[in-house]
């Protein structure tokens, strides 16, 4: 998948817009709902990068535009050390691209798998610094909602990440989420209830239930409430009234105590604020200034010799992948050529009105000019299309069991 393999570094004119061809790529690393991702290369600065592309077509037959633009939405004005920062944000005929920080320690669902032990101290650094991350969130009116090992990655010294803002809603004032979103076993008690009975809707105290799911999960090897994505609604609410959660007897008291707080099916009784935990007596003599420069060192720390991630994804694209990645140049200038043939097989007139408006709305980021227009520090764009205050939906089983929105921004859906 190497490209263009010239030591030269790339010229671009400082006020080109960044696009496909600024990038040599590398590798491919991933995929999940939205698209797939691969390492990638900047040319001219040979900063790295990872980069996630999105095939425009298939968002709109999967109804998934709304979401891929709240995302992009959202991450533009975000900048913090514990979230994976977007860079870039460009499309292409085909395809649109993000291009984020490129984290090398694998997810914490691809460890779990290894079955990798991660130690109490090792948790405890990750519940503070995805506090701080949540704490961040919570100023910029943001609520994650699907908080799980899958989207919390490592970087290379085991700093840990917070990623996928598809399904992140920004919230008001007091203002509620109603909708139902998230992955069914680290989603919060409320949410269920908002779908079951409309109930009084739901905030920021679903991320730290999350957390506490999550926090729980590193340190047992599996989840303190068995459910799954097929687990009915109302099992899953009678879980919640007649289950207790088991904490295991070689925890020290103050991680137990800590996981009930997260785990409090109450949310106005959770602990849910950075403050909150810090004020926690097994969190007294946490230096959170070491904790915000990444001074202190995590005690688990990926393999630098290996990639963590599965190594199929790289066969896949080169195999199966009917359009793949690095033969798009030859591919769009073939197909530039045709357009306008008697040969070139035209979409049908509502899918080309939709990836139109696609190609209108879409939203051109590149956080390396606006630092150098204005310096560090980026205000939070306000997010126009608000999610999490449409009423309850039927409920979506799936990797993310959130419900869908209109395929493009004009309500277009093939």
């Amino acid at each position: 998948m190497g490209g263009n393999h010239s030591h030269k570094p790339a010229a671009f004119a400082e006020d080109e817009e960044v696009n496909f061809d600024h990038f040599q790529i590398l590798r491919a690393i991933g995929k999940g709902s939205f698209g797939k991702v691969c390492i990638v290369q900047k040319r001219d600065t040979k900063q790295m990068y990872a980069m996630k592309y999105m095939n425009k077509q298939k968002c709109v037959e999967r109804d998934e535009v709304r979401n891929v633009f709240r995302e992009l939405q959202i991450m533009q004005g975000l900048e913090h050390p514990f979230l994976v920062n977007l860079w870039y944000s460009f499309q292409d005929e085909e395809d649109m691209f993000m291009v984020v920080d490129l984290l090398l320690g694998g997810d914490l669902r691809y460890h779990l798998q290894q079955n990798v032990h991660f130690p109490e101290g090792a948790v405890r650094l990750y519940i503070c610094e995805l506090a701080l991350a949540l704490e961040y969130l919570q100023q910029h009116r943001i609520i994650h909602r699907d908080i799980k090992p899958d989207n919390i990655l490592l970087d290379e010294h085991g700093h840990v990440h917070i990623t996928d803002f598809n399904i992140a809603t920004v919230v008001q004032g007091a203002e509620k989420a109603s909708s139902m979103a998230g992955t069914k076993p680290y989603m919060a008690p409320e949410v269920f209830q908002v779908y079951v009975d409309g109930g009084p809707g739901y905030s920021y105290p679903v991320d730290w239930w999350s957390l506490g799911v999550t926090a729980y999960e590193l340190l047992r090897g599996w989840r303190p409430y068995e459910i799954h994505s097929a687990t009915p609604v109302a099992e899953i609410l009678n879980m919640f009234q007649a289950e207790r959660v088991h904490y295991s007897s070689t925890w020290c008291k103050g991680m137990v105590a800590l996981l009930r707080k997260l785990l409090t099916k109450d949310p106005e009784s959770r602990l849910s604020s950075l403050g909150d935990l810090q004020s926690t007596p097994y969190l007294a003599d946490m230096n959170w200034d070491a904790v915000f420069e990444k001074a202190l060192t995590p005690s688990f720390v990926p393999n630098k010799g290996r990639l963590n991630c599965d190594p199929t994804f790289e066969l896949e694209e080169m195999i199966l992948e009917s359009k793949p990645l690095h033969k798009k140049k030859k591919r769009l200038a073939k197909n530039r050529s045709k357009d306008g043939t008697k040969d070139s097989c035209p979409l049908n007139g509502h899918l080309q009105q939709c990836l139109e408006t696609v190609r209108k709305e879409f939203i051109i980021f590149n956080r390396e000019k606006l630092r150098r227009q204005q310096g560090p520090g980026i205000q939070l764009l306000d997010p126009e299309g608000r999610a999490g205050s449409q009423a309850p939906g039927k409920l979506q089983d799936g990797r993310n069991n959130n419900v869908p929105g209109p395929a493009c921004a004009h309500g277009c859906s093939s």
